[in-house]
């Protein structure tokens, strides 16, 4: 059975796209199959981190507006046979997208993928809602500042209300994916605490990926980082961060540590 799975924030420059990259891949390295959806229409990014920016010629709005069949606007990636983009539009703005257009579109990807990860543009407008609105499935990307955390405690709010799930009285199953960590600052008080971060939103901990230069060296390079350096500690975090995704029970001690504090806080579990 196919999951859908946004990716959202409410603040922008979290990493999201770099994470949904980073996820997308990582799932598709696990076997699965997958297409990544770009909902950011105007403000094309997701290709540019496939690498696959020269090979854009339709994309979803065209798919939505039948100006194109979904196969023609799908593009498979040249590293992983399993993995495939949708593009967003980079001349349209996100008026073009309909809730009855990415009903049929995703209820079409459901068909064809093991996983459809919908990558959502930051903050509350029409984008991110159709983002979310078909969702099985959400990661909420937030840094550890106590603005991005406001935000994705608004986030949460609309997941919990403007979903196609919730309207139904169904749970949504929600994940937190703390972004550009440091354990040194946070230990300053230059940034919040893990606990802190889970306390406040109270939502499950799906991964802690560490502050680090590799996710921009392959983002630069049009790679998702768990494709360009596996071994460096932010792909190894998104890696487990799917495992757990999956549905594994990653033991405490195969989690990233730092200090011992992040081993603790994995396998927490918060009433969501």
């Amino acid at each position: 059975m196919s999951k859908v799975m946004v990716v959202t924030s409410g603040k922008g420059g979290v990493g999201k796209t770099t994470s949904s990259a980073a996820l997308g891949a990582a799932l598709a390295q696990a076997g699965q199959n997958v297409v990544l959806v770009d909902f950011d229409v105007g403000l094309r990014n997701l290709d540019l981190i496939l690498g696959a920016e020269r090979r854009v010629v339709f994309d979803l709005v065209n798919v939505i507006q039948g100006d194109a069949k979904l196969p023609q606007a799908l593009i498979r990636d040249k590293r992983l046979e399993t993995l495939h983009l949708l593009p967003a539009s980079q001349t349209r703005d996100k008026d073009a997208l309909t809730d009855e257009g990415v009903e049929r579109v995703i209820g079409e990807l459901r068909q064809r993928f093991d996983w459809i990860v919908c990558d959502s543009p930051a903050g509350i407008e029409k984008g991110a809602t159709l983002a979310m609105r078909h969702a099985d499935v959400a990661v909420v990307v937030t840094n550890p500042e106590v603005s991005s955390v406001r935000d994705s405690d608004r986030i949460i709010g609309m997941l919990d209300s403007k979903t196609v799930r919730a309207e139904a009285g169904e749970p949504m199953e929600k994940h937190l994916l703390l972004t550009r960590y440091d354990v040194a600052r946070a230990a300053r008080g230059e940034m919040m605490k893990v606990e802190d971060v889970l306390e406040i939103l109270a939502i499950p901990l799906l991964g802690v990926v560490p502050e680090s230069p590799d996710v921009l060296t392959a983002s630069n390079l049009g790679s998702p980082v768990t494709l360009h350096n596996p071994a460096a500690p932010a792909a190894r975090a998104y890696a487990t961060a799917v495992r757990r995704l999956m549905g594994e029970d990653v033991r405490e001690e195969e989690a990233p540590r730092r200090g011992g504090l992040i081993s603790r806080l994995f396998g927490r579990r918060v009433a969501a």
